[in-house]
């Protein structure tokens, strides 16, 4: 059996160690959760495509991809989209109406996690 050896991305371990410190220190489990989806290797880890999280979301909320944001689809409403990467034609489209930030940005700027959905 193989040892696990976990992500060699220091940016990766990183947000990881930062998202469980935070998950502990306020008691939210939305951030246990994102810890566990960004543990997991990159062949498992979550791949989005604009068309569902404007499916799946309403206006003015906050989509958490705790992955890959692709750029299939448009994007019709004003949100704010939060992901571990985004492709480059993802994050043009996403701009124009909405907003892309990263996950390191959201924790600052919600460490409660309030009005967050996962999206994936």
């Amino acid at each position: 059996m193989t040892k696990r050896t976990g992500s060699t991305n220091p940016e990766l371990k990183e947000l990881i160690y930062e998202v469980k410190e935070l998950a502990s220190i306020k008691k939210v489990n939305l951030w246990k959760r994102v810890a566990y989806e960004l543990e997991k290797p990159t062949r498992k880890r979550r791949t989005v495509d604009i068309f569902r999280i404007n499916k799946y979301t309403k206006e003015k909320e906050i989509a958490l991809v705790p992955g890959k944001v692709l750029s299939d689809g448009d994007l019709t409403k004003k949100i704010t989209v939060a992901a571990f990467q985004f492709s480059d034609k993802a994050k043009d489209k996403i701009s124009k109406i909405g907003r892309a930030i990263s996950i390191k940005e959201l924790i600052k700027m919600n460490p409660e996690g309030k009005g967050v959905r996962i999206i994936g």
